[in-house]
């Protein structure tokens, strides 16, 4: 899956959708998309994270008390 990193505009191809979508995981692991060479993996913030249409990304995805909050 690609989502885009907030603070440098670039995709970053996510390798474990499982801990994308695990609310008690602060970071996924990730490739810049980025150049003709493959880019070394490495760990991204989620809060740093949007799809590439600039949508965040689900609160169920980041908050590990989404079904208690109130709003």
């Amino acid at each position: 899956m690609l989502l885009q990193d907030k603070q440098s505009g670039s995709l970053v191809e996510v390798l474990d959708i499982e801990e994308l979508i695990m609310p008690t995981k602060d970071s996924v692991p990730g490739q810049i998309q980025g150049g003709e060479e493959e880019q070394d993996p490495e760990s991204y913030a989620k809060e740093r994270l949007v799809f590439p249409s600039g949508e965040s990304l689900p609160r169920c995805w980041v908050d590990p008390d989404y079904r208690n909050a109130k709003g």
